[in-house]
């Protein structure tokens, strides 16, 4: 059953609908609104869209360098 979760990222709200645990959706809005701030404080006069776009940079790169990380790890018990 759908939720509906009002989250605020870089002072803006957004109303969402999660079939998921509300407090998943609201933590993973606070991941980004941390990363927004954090891009925001670098780089002055941005727009929201410019310091959304570092943002997902950022947290795209996190991923992969995890993902990366956990590929190597499955390949080395794989082989044991």
């Amino acid at each position: 059953m759908d939720q509906k979760v009002i989250v605020d990222i870089f002072g803006e709200k957004f109303s969402l609908k999660t079939d998921q645990d509300p407090e998943y959706l609201k933590k993973l809005a606070a991941v980004v609104d941390k990363e927004m701030r954090a891009a925001s404080r670098q780089v002055n006069n941005l727009s929201g869209a410019r310091v959304g776009a570092l943002a997902a940079l950022k947290l795209a790169d996190e991923y992969f360098q995890l993902k990366k990380d956990f590929d190597e790890l499955t390949e080395l018990v794989r082989k044991r």
